[in-house]
């Protein structure tokens, strides 16, 4: 038996009283974390102000540094970084003050407010910034920040003066490659470029590292080869960059260079035949710009269609003119990512699990399937974390404490319409 499963009355109350505790302590922690925020946006205004009484704007940079040296020294931190979060948290208190209060009254996290700042930061109409923020703080209260982040993203695309394939098009112009060195004669390599090809390439590794272990496994390492998913992965990413193939991995016939990368889009039909509309999207992690979507989706040979209810966004069904397993692409459909509270593993890299086991006669039906990932899909059935469905994609899980929590399917890339005022 499973050591939460057999702890003892008293070591779940005990438990219990820990997790109240955090959770009092994090709210009161974000509260105080928000008021810093407060203080150093307004040192910020406080350092412009002096710029502008003194030598003016030109002056202003060097004000900046000089009331961040002063805050730096009195904190014991770098400047740099002081003057980093100054600015930082005068975007915040300033351009989202709904994000800041939020924070302050511990509905969200500091990891809520990066993303929803990052997702939205390209607005710079207040009336739309605003709009956008409380769209989504709807989310955001009752999701994980990563959750929040593909959320956030979809809904500032709404409120954008700019295309994202204009945005897009700048937002190349700083792809680019560099170096951070660590310590122990450790580096790390940084790759900052198209969502599409970033992901495809991390497929493609992945991929060839699943082949080397011989079972399409990630996480099983054996004696002939005890290296874990991630080293495998930058152990062949050093042969591709530096032989030009994967030589020091390959087999004698070569079929780990043939090995391809699946890249996953979600395309509004509408959006694809030109319409303004949601944009394209990256396995539900990140928009892409539709002259990239029209590309692979003329090179594809063959796509998913997601049939969408028209006003609630709900998925409906899910066909294709030759349905491989259309259970599974359905449910990927509608769960997108791994659906344990809080987790943001893709679904296509999931196990479709049974909420009720098929061995106690759970149907292998779309009721009684969720995605979950290998992590929580152990958590599930080896601990004391129970879950069942309440219909409409509704998970339900309850904690080994007796706490609930309601994870619901996001909200798909699609179309809705309303019916006009009358």
């Amino acid at each position: 038996m499973n050591g939460i499963a057999a702890a003892s009355a008293e070591d779940m109350a005990n438990l219990d009283a820990v997790v109240s505790s955090l959770q009092a302590v994090e709210k009161t922690l974000q509260g105080v974390m928000a008021a810093r925020d407060g203080l150093l946006a307004l040192a910020n205004r406080l350092a412009m102000s002096i710029a502008e009484n003194g030598g003016g704007f030109e002056e202003s940079d060097l004000t900046l540094r000089a009331v961040a040296a002063e805050l730096a020294t009195a904190l014991r931190v770098s400047d740099r970084t002081v003057q980093r979060r100054m600015v930082a948290a005068e975007v915040l208190v300033e351009r989202f003050p709904q994000v800041w209060q939020a924070q302050g009254a511990g509905l969200i996290t500091a990891g809520h407010a990066r993303v929803i700042v990052d997702a939205g930061s390209h607005i710079d109409d207040d009336d739309a910034r605003a709009a956008y923020a409380t769209r989504v703080l709807e989310f955001a209260q009752d999701e994980s920040p990563n959750r929040v982040r593909v959320i956030a993203e979809r809904i500032a695309q709404q409120h954008q003066s700019r295309t994202l394939d204009e945005r897009h098009e700048d937002a190349r112009t700083h792809r680019g490659v560099w170096v951070t060195d660590g310590p122990d004669a450790m580096s790390e390599l940084h790759v900052y470029g198209p969502s599409v090809l970033i992901h495809g390439a991390h497929d493609r590794l992945t991929e060839m590292a699943k082949a080397i272990a011989g079972n399409g496994q990630e996480d099983v390492n054996s004696d002939a080869d005890p290296r874990t998913i991630a080293q495998r992965r930058f152990d062949l990413s050093m042969d591709l960059l530096l032989t030009g193939a994967p030589a020091g991995h390959d087999t004698a016939d070569g079929l780990l260079g043939a090995v391809s990368a699946h890249v996953s889009l979600t395309v509004p039909a509408t959006t694809l035949m030109g319409a303004d509309g949601p944009a394209a999207e990256l396995a539900g992690r990140a928009p892409v710009d539709l002259a990239t979507a029209r590309a692979l989706a003329g090179a594809s040979t063959g796509w998913d269609r997601v049939l969408t209810h028209p006003v609630n966004g709900g998925v409906l069904a899910v066909d294709r003119y030759r349905p491989p397993e259309s259970l599974r692409r359905r449910l990927r459909a509608r769960d997108q990512r791994c659906r344990f509270p809080g987790c943001g593993m893709p679904a296509r890299g999931s196990d479709l699990d049974h909420t009720r086991d098929a061995a106690f006669g759970g149907e292998t039906s779309e009721e009684n399937l969720a995605a979950l990932c290998r992590r929580h899909h152990v958590l599930k059935h080896q601990t004391a974390w129970h879950v069942q469905q309440l219909g409409d994609g509704l998970l339900e899980w309850t904690s080994p404490t007796g706490r609930s929590y309601v994870d619901r399917p996001p909200p798909p890339n699609t179309v809705t319409f309303t019916e006009p005022p009358f």
